[in-house]
């Protein structure tokens, strides 16, 4: 099965390289422009996003804040190619993610983007080191080779001596602590988190937190995280806002 995904995975992943549209600014890893998401209901059409723009820098730690119901989570799956934009251009990664097939948003995924969210989607029946290694054998990588890398992610999560433990067996810090590195472990360049802390107290949340801000500087990612917690938001590169459809800068944090 994993060797069937495998070769779906490396053609994709060459027909992905074919139509790839690099983005006009080629410093910012994100560059989203009038961006429109319409949802179709039984009360008539629900607009989401209203000509919303965005542009990220490479290496920026950048926070998106609102209410519940904002959109925020859902312009982290177009971002990440799990969802796609009903009208609007969407560059990540120097990739036109609008343009891609399914298959290829895959192999996009797997290859440039690291995701985290507030519950951790660890697979209960397997071990953290294998739950980490995931990734690597989605994208064909031997089983020795994906699980020695995946052990030196834990290392980097400090979890070394965590990694033959189930995720039921771990407290809920080290179960995200788990799922970062598993977000990580094919080096991407791109980290999506989405609410990464909120599942945890607020001490375990701040030390969950430092972990994001040292693996973010210590391997150039750069990083779009949405949180309700404004402390934490405070603490990154940038704070924005997202009502009434569009984006705007946080002015006051008090």
């Amino acid at each position: 099965m994993i060797q069937a995904s495998s070769a779906a995975l490396s053609q994709a992943s060459r027909q992905a390289g074919d139509r790839e549209l690099r983005s006009p600014n080629r410093s910012s890893l994100i560059e989203v422009r009038d961006l429109k998401k319409t949802y179709r209901t039984a009360r008539g059409e629900l607009n989401l996003f209203h000509g919303l723009d965005l542009e990220v820098a490479a290496g920026e730690l950048v926070a998106i804040v609102g209410q519940s119901g904002a959109g925020k989570s859902t312009l982290l799956h177009i971002l990440g190619a799990l969802d796609a934009p009903s009208a609007g251009t969407v560059y990540c990664a120097s990739t036109n993610v609008a343009n891609l097939s399914p298959r290829e948003a895959a192999v996009f995924r797997n290859r440039e983007i690291g995701y985290v969210w507030q519950f951790h989607y660890l697979l209960p029946e397997f071990s953290a080191l294998e739950n980490v290694a995931m990734p690597l054998l989605a994208r064909g990588t031997p089983k020795r080779e994906a699980l020695s890398v995946a052990a030196n992610w834990l290392k980097e999560v400090d979890l070394e001596d965590r990694g033959s433990h189930r995720p039921g067996e771990l407290s809920g810090g080290e179960q995200q602590r788990v799922a970062l590195a598993r977000a990580l472990v094919n080096n991407p360049r791109l980290l999506l988190a989405d609410e990464p802390t909120g599942d945890l107290d607020e001490i375990t949340a701040g030390r969950v937190f430092d972990l994001i801000e040292r693996l973010h500087a210590g391997h150039g990612l750069t990083s779009v995280l949405v949180t309700h917690n404004l402390d934490l938001a405070r603490r990154c590169t940038r704070v924005l806002k997202l009502e009434g459809g569009r984006l705007a800068p946080l002015q006051s944090l008090s």
